[in-house]
């Protein structure tokens, strides 16, 4: 498995040889590229950086690799061991670090681990300083530091309960009404570290917690993914305990999924639409979600007289956007919900919070919460070209195609027809066009996407 160095971070599999997989050596070699990146910032005399991990099973042995490199380096080391990736980013301000480390391979399976760079504001690296450290670590750039002025490591257990007590300070956090309505919740933390700060919250909260895969051993019982075909237990476990919904997070806790009452799935891409629909009603404004999100948040942010803006894929791109138009929340469809009143960053347990905060006020059950939303259903698939083809050119082909359609080209191309919608993206790493389309039906959403991708045969001359 190549080893992949993006905007995201650096991520690849336990083992295998050193410059194709995340061995001890290459996480040695970026952490190293990191603290040099931290150091060439800002000049002082002491710096602070925040690291915890998630509870996959190679996280130990890769956090004491990331830590022992940063004190080599002089820097001191803020250790959160087990945590979150949102417990990590509210840290790094309130520790006046000066950026933070988390080690999640987020959804991935257990075989992957990554290092996850925050800056000083705890939030992920912008694509200027990502690509910074990557020149770094390819030019072994990086100097380290005297016997005399070796780091410290510092640990802090607190970050659980400094970042449950952050959520539940926030304004429309409605804790009595939500403690009020006796909820019981299934949890399914797929055996990482949201089974310690989900059932934590909901008991600050009032809601009885019925936990399953909530061991933070790493031995994930099913695939990571908070998606429905990995998601049967929980179904059966949310009407089999005549709970009121049930959880679903992933390995990080960044991305939150629901399940209603009769053990259906909400939709991975409604729980931002939710949770905007509630903030929106207690204080109109903009919001923001990527171009390979549903057009339901579009909706429902017009509903409430606001505008939407659509960004480029990627949660640094989603920040960007959220910042320059004062958007209210903000997040992606996979699940991830950005609420800046806590902070810039996808956060499940803010998330969590403020769905109940809804069912609370609106006093009706999941299902019929989610009916209340308009239904658009998507299709996900791709095409495979041959290497020597310019995918570039086919996409500018397309997008000359449909000129006459609403186009946006900020990240590949997304044509937005009266009902529905294509975006085409290329990988990074591949010959392969994405296609990801959305319609009022699951069978409009096939059909929009299989024509597209006949016309790029065409186009390819495949």
């Amino acid at each position: 498995m190549t080893l992949i160095k993006s905007i995201s971070g650096i991520r690849g599999t336990i083992g295998g040889t050193v410059g194709d997989n995340l061995t001890p050596i290459d996480t040695v070699k970026f952490a190293a590229a990191y603290g040099t990146w931290i150091k060439s910032q800002r000049t002082k005399e002491n710096y602070r950086v925040v690291v915890g991990r998630d509870a996959r099973i190679s996280g130990a042995m890769v956090q004491n690799l990331v830590m022992n490199t940063l004190i080599g380096m002089g820097i001191d080391v803020i250790d959160l061991d087990l945590s979150t990736t949102p417990t990590v980013e509210i840290a790094v301000p309130l520790e006046h670090a000066d950026g933070g480390i988390i080690l999640t391979a987020s959804h991935n399976p257990k075989q992957w681990n990554a290092l996850k760079l925050l800056d000083h504001n705890g939030e992920f690296l912008n694509a200027e300083h990502s690509q910074r450290v990557l020149d770094i670590a390819a030019a072994d750039a990086m100097e380290f530091a005297d016997v005399d002025d070796l780091g410290t490591i510092t640990e802090n257990q607190a970050y659980f309960d400094i970042h449950i007590d952050e959520v539940l300070d926030l304004e429309f956090v409605n804790v009595k009404a939500i403690s009020d309505c006796n909820f019981k919740v299934v949890v399914d933390a797929v055996n990482s570290t949201g089974g310690i700060a989900i059932p934590l919250l909901l008991e600050r909260l009032g809601v009885e917690a019925v936990k399953i895969h909530c061991e933070p051993n790493g031995q994930f019982p099913h695939n990571p993914e908070p998606l429905k075909q990995h998601l049967t237990d929980l179904s059966e476990k949310v009407v089999s305990s005549h709970a009121d919904f049930g959880i679903a997070v992933d390995p990080d806790v960044d991305r939150l999924a629901f399940m209603d009452e009769k053990g259906v799935m909400f939709g991975e891409e409604y729980t931002l639409v939710a949770c905007a629909d509630y903030i929106l009603s207690q204080r109109p404004g903009n919001t923001v979600s990527n171009l390979s999100s549903t057009r339901a948040l579009r909706d429902v942010t017009e509903k409430h007289g606001g505008t939407y803006t659509a960004s480029a894929v990627g949660e640094v791109n989603v920040v960007n956007a959220m910042k320059a138009t004062n958007a209210v929340i903000g997040g992606e469809g996979n699940g991830g919900i950005i609420y800046p009143e806590s902070h810039y960053g996808r956060d499940a347990l803010v998330g969590v919070a403020l769905f109940l905060s809804l069912l609370a006020e609106r006093k009706i059950a999941v299902s019929e919460l989610r009916a209340s939303y308009p239904s658009y259903f998507m299709s996900k698939k791709k095409i495979d070209l041959n290497p020597s083809i310019d995918v570039d050119a086919i996409l500018v082909a397309m997008e000359a195609k449909y000129a006459h359609e609403q186009i946006s080209t900020i990240d590949g191309v997304k044509i937005d027809f009266a009902s529905e919608w294509v975006h085409l993206r290329k990988s990074n790493t591949e010959a392969i066009i994405r296609i990801y389309t959305e319609a009022p039906s699951q069978e409009k959403a096939d059909v929009l996407a299989d024509k597209i991708i006949d016309e790029i045969k065409k186009v390819a001359g495949l």
